[in-house]
């Protein structure tokens, strides 16, 4: 099916595209293997901050077409109040987002790849053969027919439930947080609108508090993804399900979203979302997990694909200087380099989302935070990974006073 490769990359996806196309782009021979054929949906929210936006223009990525839609900020709803808040200015980050379906996205990333010189099998499932700790060899299956590939490193990219990361010994550290998401398309006469919009505290038709966090994020093209969320954090989180808490998004959004079974244009989708770097080991003897298949997700505000082609473009770099010195060891400093990037943030994201679980604390944030469009603005910064350089060090004090407050914070 294809010529023997240095580097194989497992799932087509943000993460596994990135970093097939860094790594092609270095002159390395690249197999980028997907189980699904483009165009696929994906269970997601579809929302790109100014830090993916960031990763996409990196690669060259046409922000032009059709499909993507343009956002100027966040539109946050809680307690009867609303703010709009504007992507803040940033030295490195552009100061806009946008919402695009992950149909059109995922296939436009891997055909970059693709442009640089990577080949693309879709249609074609992954799995490892082991010897002595280390990727001796990966099986092929497509279309009824079988293939070994030998590559020198391994990218595994294969999402949020990780098959081939599995069959490596990588699981999620049952002691952190996760997520549960779902989301369905609408049709609206709200598509068109320009700020992603959230809301805190959803009520059902009764007007009783179900815990999760909804979201409606326009597509610009008629339709809205409209989604929502729970941690495992929240009170009652694993009595609620998902058409619970959809109908609870129906009920708190306001009428003129046309959120209603007649608007539904699909079935609700979701899954489990893995979030601050919860899953390990994320490097072995010869290969590295990256996106959802690390555990990757910002706990912030569960978002997954800036993420996913970070991760992807650092396993990259890694991957090229240890086949440059023919040491797979290299590929270790992987490990220390999402430390270093992510660690101390995510570390902080987890308690956040800890204390989202206590009533008490969700309840001063939406009733005194949103009072104060100064410390929500800042809020914004946090949540979406975008203080400024200069800022750093007081980003440091700031997380560590926040995991303090969190800890000393009432339980309700």
């Amino acid at each position: 099916m294809t010529a023997e490769p240095e580097v194989l990359v497992v799932g087509g996806g943000p993460g596994g595209a990135a970093a097939a196309y860094w790594l092609a782009r270095q002159g390395h021979r690249v197999l980028l293997v997907d189980k699904g054929h483009y165009p696929r949906p994906k269970a997601c929210g579809d929302g790109l901050t100014p830090r993916a936006i960031f990763e996409l223009q990196a690669m060259g990525f046409d922000l032009s077409f059709p499909g993507l839609h343009p956002c100027a900020g966040l539109r946050s709803h809680a307690g009867g109040v609303t703010l709009e808040m504007a992507w803040p200015e940033h030295p490195v980050y552009p100061n806009w987002g946008a919402v695009v379906r992950r149909a059109a996205l995922d296939g436009r990333v891997a055909a970059l790849a693709e442009g640089q010189g990577a080949t693309l099998l879709a249609g074609t499932e992954a799995r490892p053969v082991l010897e002595a700790g280390r990727i001796a060899g990966v099986m092929l299956h497509r279309g009824g027919e079988v293939e070994m590939a030998r590559p020198a490193l391994v990218v595994v990219a294969d999402g949020a439930l990780s098959r081939f990361g599995r069959a490596l010994g990588a699981r999620r550290d049952p002691r952190l947080p996760f997520g549960l998401g779902a989301r369905a398309y609408f049709s609206s006469p709200r598509s068109a609108e320009p700020f992603l919009d959230s809301w805190l505290d959803l009520h059902d038709a009764a007007g009783k508090v179900v815990p999760g966090y909804g979201w409606v994020f326009p597509l610009g093209d008629g339709t809205v993804n409209a989604g929502v969320g729970v941690v495992s954090t929240f009170h009652r989180w694993d009595q609620v399900n998902t058409r619970e808490l959809m109908g609870a998004l129906a009920a708190t959004a306001p009428a003129s979203w046309g959120l209603d079974p007649g608007t539904q244009q699909t079935r609700v989708a979701g899954g489990m979302l893995p979030m601050g770097l919860s899953v390990g080991p994320v490097v072995g003897a010869n290969w590295a997990l990256v996106g959802d298949a690390a555990g990757a997700i910002n706990p912030f505000n569960g978002e997954g694909i800036a993420y996913a082609l970070a991760t992807g473009r650092l396993a990259a770099e890694h991957a090229h200087l240890a086949l440059a010195a023919g040491d797979p060891g290299l590929l270790q400093a992987y490990r220390q380099d999402l430390a270093d990037q992510f660690g101390l943030y995510y570390r902080t994201g987890r308690v956040f989302m800890r204390a989202l679980g206590r009533p008490g604390v969700m309840r001063a944030l939406t009733r005194v935070g949103f009072r104060s469009r100064s410390l929500m603005e800042w809020a914004l910064r946090v949540m979406s990974n975008l203080l400024d350089p200069a800022e750093r060090s007081a980003g440091v004090a700031a997380y560590r006073l926040l995991e303090r407050v969190v800890r000393l914070a009432p339980g309700g």
